[in-house]
């Protein structure tokens, strides 16, 4: 069967777009709200509705009610990716053909590469908040950190953001390197926060901030667009331990077993041909059985935080549902669930601007990992299995870099709840040369 669907920056957007020259205004009561939620480098099969273990109940009930995309694909890395999603149009036109911690001198100064989300493009929220929208952003910005270059900059009305890629979970703001290009700096509405509570989580507090705009400004006949940006699985690999526990002993068997039992359930799922087969293990990475005990028992429980991350934001997805049902709003809201970029197969050592007495301050024992203070991260040999069936994982362009778990959950009756579409579908899909296409296309939508 063959759907038209139109996707991503909106059902509103479209009758922005689509109103004859009218004020978009005037109507934006009767609009659909609209819920972008991107997860950071998490895996094609680390969700329920694509073949996990990991426990998603949200994301599993989004998927009956909604669509599944079985042929979703993004961009190999972070800010490229959110560029393209922000602005509708190729990276290099945003203004990240890479990404801007990145650039080698050959490409300072070159057109596409300013390593922001550039002027030359309307971004988003800037459409939306002039058709009627409120507009708000929480989590993981990653697109410029100057004052004009920031989200508050261009177009959202209400924000808490993490300006670079990444970074600890915690409210201590330990950072990936000790490079000043990827200081911990969070900022609220423009302004640089100059502390974090003690219990600070990030996937938390980004839904705590959410569910406080939604509900300060409900009632008041504008809907909303909220762009909920998890750092959640980004390494480090950070989670509350009660999480952590409920995965102990899951991974025990390694990253081997867990392909082949995800791409069964990728098979039984529908997702993937009878045929499929995984790619070979990378050289790089050692046969599970090959490693020491101790090593095992590391890496399992690497996993085993990766997991809790994974399963502690769906939890955070739930209250926003219920919260969305319970002020009637469930309905009437467009919700969108994909990864920016495949799961993360890197050693913290290879950062760019790493040091060895970085890498070495933090406290990895196997009872600390996953807690305060310690940076470890899923490394090749998980990120091959979070991957499943596809080849790499972040940072290459094969499939396992590029393509990602989409749900899609339409306002109004779901006529087509719980099914699948197998098609492609790429983040920098162009639209057709119509006028209703180049307004698509402006707005960072996408019609397949």
């Amino acid at each position: 069967m063959t759907w038209k669907l139109l996707l991503l920056g909106l059902a509103s957007t479209l009758l922005a777009c689509d109103s004859g020259g009218e004020d978009p205004r005037r109507d934006a009561a009767g609009r659909p709200n609209i819920l972008l939620i991107v997860a950071d480098d998490l895996g094609y099969s680390d969700i329920g509705p694509f073949g996990s273990e990991i426990a998603t109940p949200a994301l599993d009930a989004l998927a009956r009610e909604g669509l599944v995309l079985t042929g979703f694909h993004v961009l190999p890395t972070c800010s490229p990716s959110r560029s393209v999603l922000l602005s509708g149009v190729d990276n290099h036109r945003a203004g990240l053909g890479t990404m801007g911690e990145m650039k080698t001198p050959e490409m300072e100064g070159n057109p596409g590469y300013a390593g922001y989300l550039n002027f030359e493009v309307a971004a988003l929220p800037e459409v939306l908040k002039d058709a009627g929208y409120h507009t708000y952003m929480a989590g993981k910005w990653h697109l410029g950190s100057e004052e004009d270059t920031i989200p508050h900059a261009r177009g959202f009305e209400e924000t808490f953001i993490l300006v670079p890629g990444g970074g600890s979970h915690w409210s201590d703001r330990l950072s990936t390197t000790p490079a000043a290009w990827n200081e911990m700096t969070y900022r609220r509405n423009g302004k640089v926060v100059e502390s974090l509570p003690d219990d600070f989580y990030s996937t938390k507090d980004y839904t705590d901030h959410l569910l406080e705009w939604i509900e300060k400004d409900h009632g008041d006949g504008k809907p909303f667009f909220a762009y909920l940006s998890y750092t959640a699985p980004h390494d480090p690999l950070h989670a509350p331990r009660e999480y952590i526990d409920k995965y102990k002993g899951v991974y025990d068997e390694g990253w081997d077993a867990l392909r082949e039992a995800r791409l069964e359930r990728l098979k039984a799922l529908g997702i993937v041909p009878e045929a499929a087969r995984t790619y070979s293990r990378l050289p790089s990475v050692e046969a599970w059985d090959d490693l020491s005990a101790e090593n095992r028992r590391e890496y399992a429980r690497d996993m085993e935080v990766y997991a809790a991350m994974i399963d502690y934001m769906d939890g955070q997805i739930a209250r926003i549902v219920a919260h969305l049902k319970e002020t009637g709003e469930y309905d009437n809201t467009l919700i969108l669930f994909f990864s920016d970029n495949g799961a993360n197969g890197t050693r913290l050592s290879a950062y760019p601007g790493q040091t060895e007495e970085h890498v070495n301050s933090f406290d990895n024992s196997l009872e600390n990992r996953g807690l305060p203070d310690s940076f470890v991260e899923p490394g090749p040999g998980w990120a091959q299995a979070s991957m499943t069936p596809g080849r790499m994982f972040k940072a290459f362009t094969s499939e396992g870099g590029i393509r990602s778990p989409f749900l899609v959950k339409v306002p109004g009756e779901p006529t087509k709840a719980g099914r699948m579409n197998h098609s492609f579908f790429h983040l920098r899909h162009h639209a057709d040369s119509s006028r209703f296409g180049r307004c698509l296309s402006s707005a960072g939508v996408w019609r397949a």
